[in-house]
């Protein structure tokens, strides 16, 4: 499959270890090892492009604007979209160009801030569900669902209140030609990086909204726009898991479309967890494309190669 299109969706874990504190160089060690094997797949011949997440980094940025809204405005939850894509993407891109020059490969790299068209109408925004930035006490969640209007909910694991943002389903991504041409001329991108910035379109008008698109639908939108054949999503297990958990749970290490479809409509992967990767798989291969893989972050080369991951095929494949 050389010279085809890869679409390598990093998880938090590609770019942040889970046991540490998140400091910029414990960033950049271990997005170093992720970006050794991005660099395998160009060496390769792949075209690439790098999607990620922006957890908990838009987190910290949020809590920035909170803890100094007395000397200097906060910005919108869009704005901090942008700006978490900003700072990731020049990271990887930084990483990922000094990992190629270091191999001797002429691969120029860039990061698109990206937006992402959502619906007005789409459900989400009357039933917000997403939590993001800082743990409130009931007080402050009272004062700021009454100064800001936000919609705040309790922590499952009883840590305090959080704020709740729509979490609305991508549709479009409005750079994908931009990308599309950048690919052509040997240019490895990054792009819609923490799924995107929501945008909703009026009148051929793009206005930013307060919400927040699954990162891996984003990234499936993102494969199908600009016509990848794989969809690679990097995740913290080293597969997908049938009935995850439990002591029947079994590896799934190849599937096809029906399969995994008909798992997903019987509720086996849950909302909050592999669920949003298999839905994004699925919209991938329903909209034509060859493969999806779901892997460990560190085992992006073995999933390539061999049968590391778990990988979902259309029908008859």
């Amino acid at each position: 499959m050389a010279g085809g299109i890869d679409v390598v969706a990093l998880g938090g874990n590609a770019l942040i270890p889970s046991d540490g504190s998140g400091t910029i160089e414990q960033q950049r060690s271990v997005t170093a090892h992720s970006m050794e094997q991005v660099a395998d797949l160009i060496a390769s011949g792949r075209r690439i492009i790098v999607t990620h997440g922006n957890g908990p980094i838009v987190g910290n940025i949020l809590e920035r604007n909170e803890a100094a809204k007395d000397r200097i405005p906060p910005m919108p939850l869009d704005v901090c979209g942008a700006d978490s894509q900003g700072g990731i993407g020049y990271m990887i891109q930084q990483i990922l160009g000094n990992v190629l020059r270091a191999r001797g490969i002429d691969a120029p790299t860039v990061s698109i801030v990206s937006q992402v068209v959502v619906s007005a109408s789409d459900d989400a925004f009357e039933r917000p569900t997403k939590p993001i930035g800082p743990f409130y006490t009931p007080e402050e969640a009272r004062a700021l669902r009454s100064e800001k209007g936000w919609i705040m909910k309790e922590d499952p694991a009883g840590k305090g209140m959080r704020r709740v943002v729509p979490s609305p389903t991508p549709i479009e991504i409005v750079e994908a030609v931009i990308i599309s041409r950048l690919l052509s001329q040997g240019v490895v991108v990054i792009a819609v990086g923490g799924g995107g910035i929501p945008v909703v379109r009026s009148n051929g008008m793009l206005t930013g909204v307060e919400a927040v698109i699954d990162k891996d639908r984003a990234a499936s939108v993102l494969a199908a726009n600009i016509g990848a054949e794989r969809l690679i999503i990097l995740t913290d297990i080293d597969r997908v898991y049938v009935k995850f958990g439990t002591p029947e749970q079994k590896p799934l290490e190849r599937a096809t479309l029906s399969e995994i479809r008909a798992l997903y409509e019987a509720y086996e992967f849950p909302a909050g967890s592999m669920g949003p990767k298999i839905r994004a798989s699925i919209d991938f291969l329903g909209g034509g494309g060859s493969e999806a893989i779901i892997a460990h972050a560190s085992q992006l080369r073995e999933a390539c190669q061999s049968d590391a991951g778990t990988h979902i095929v259309p029908d008859g494949a």
